[in-house]
């Protein structure tokens, strides 16, 4: 499904109780933008033409708005509302991200920072004024779609990604991370952890659509995050001889491809022999991947996820071993490498059940995605809104926000900043 093309009138949606902006004409301006036509849905990945318009767009709605704009070393976009004593320090911030899955759906990130806009319009529409700051966050990469690790932006800002490791990344053409953010006007040298800026956030609260069905059958149009499931990628290896398809007896071979075949089989059997698992082989690379040749190699990338830490452990040391097995039953070797690891994150309680007095009626629900939310966890209180998706589905062209929930989520984020934004003075 794509974004709908009639816009409801202001007077129709919960935003107009306060400002007349709303969420749906903030995503259809930018709905054009990374469009795929071979997958459907929306291809977006960092550094690419639409996610750097999606971040032009960001950067001139925010300065629209009065905030304060910069980008930092690790392509961060921060838009300050600040206090009039203009210091920032116990900021709440908000935000999310705007790059996207091959063939994502529209509101995968968008929608909370579209939304984290409207929640100024809001704000400012009741005549508050804030004696805390507030600012708006955009990170880059959250979905890894081009480099591999997820949430990158923010592994980098919180120094749980090497800038070493980050810099060598590649993408499939063979791009590094350095090369490509050079040619995009970042210093790949001075990317890394950055505690002061850690040092001025106070709380962070991601708003997101939902990914799955739990609003759906609660009949609610938002609920507060508790959890994130513990999740990471592996990438697979398995290596065999190249040779000539038309050539090389069936007997006499030794080819990854078949071994790979079995792998991911095994793969699906194993995660169902663990309650709550999930594991996914989502992308199969063959080497050099003619159509008349023998793979010499089959790179395999693999995302296990469970909610216990020591049950995703035992899963993937199972998928090492089946791996190892089904690939010498082919004369080929496997290896199994770590590309990141996320342990389950509990958001913080107390900023839980604050959010729990402003929105009484949000149900707490957990989720098995993963977000910059759950890697800014470790460092400062955070938390997450959900925003019902009727379809139930993410990460695919059919994932969907009606656009009278994208205006409640956008309210329920500005009743939680308001509150979170301490004692405010109205300005009359």
């Amino acid at each position: 499904m794509s974004l709908p093309q009639t816009v409801p009138t202001a007077d129709a949606l919960p935003s107009a109780r306060t400002s007349a902006s709303t969420v749906s004409s903030l995503l259809q301006d930018i709905s054009t933008i990374g469009r795929d036509a071979s997958r459907g849905g929306y291809s977006r990945p960092v550094f690419s033409s639409a996610e750097t318009d999606l971040r032009s767009w960001f950067i001139e709605q925010a300065e629209r708005r009065g905030l304060d704009v910069h980008t930092d070393h690790n392509g961060i976009i921060w838009a300050w509302w600040d206090t009039s004593a203009g210091t920032r320090r116990d900021a709440v911030a908000t935000g999310s991200h705007l790059d996207s899955v091959p063939g994502g759906g529209a509101y995968d990130g968008p929608l909370g920072v579209a939304s984290a806009l409207v929640a100024v319009d809001i704000l400012k529409a009741r005549g508050l004024r804030p004696r805390r700051p507030l600012v708006i966050a955009v990170f880059p990469e959250e979905e890894g779609s081009r480099f591999g690790v997820a949430c990158l932006g923010s592994r980098l800002l919180t120094g749980e990604l090497d800038p070493d490791k980050a810099r060598r990344l590649k993408d499939p053409d063979g791009n590094t991370y350095a090369d490509v953010a050079a040619a995009n006007g970042q210093d790949p040298r001075l990317i890394g952890a950055d505690y002061k800026a850690l040092q001025q956030l106070g709380l962070f609260v991601e708003l997101h659509v939902e990914q799955g069905r739990g609003l759906i059958d609660l009949n609610q149009p938002v609920a507060i995050g508790s959890s994130i499931l513990g999740h990471g990628r592996w990438k697979l290896s398995v290596s065999g001889q190249g040779n000539h398809a038309g050539t090389t007896l069936m007997a006499g071979r030794k080819d990854p491809m078949i071994a790979a075949a079995k792998i991911m089989v095994s793969i699906r059997d194993t995660a169902r022999k663990y309650r709550d698992a999930r594991a996914t082989v989502g992308r199969v690379q063959p080497v050099p991947g003619g159509t008349n040749v023998i793979a010499s190699r089959v790179d395999l990338w693999i995302d296990v996820r469970h909610p216990d830490d020591s049950v995703t452990a035992a899963l993937v040391e199972a998928i090492r071993l089946n791996s190892g097995m089904f690939a010498a039953e082919e004369g080929c070797l496997a290896s199994l490498t770590t590309e990141s690891l996320s342990p389950t994150v509990h958001f913080d309680g107390g900023l839980r059940d604050r959010l729990q007095e402003l929105l009484p009626a949000a149900p707490v629900l957990d989720t098995g995605a993963g977000h910059d939310a759950g890697v800014l966890g470790g460092h400062v209180p955070t938390a997450m809104l959900f925003v019902r998706n009727p379809t139930g589905v993410s990460h695919s062209p059919d994932e969907l926000v009606e656009d009278w929930d994208a205006e409640e989520g956008a309210v329920a984020l500005a009743d939680s900043l308001a509150g979170l934004l301490g004692k405010a003075r109205t300005i009359v």
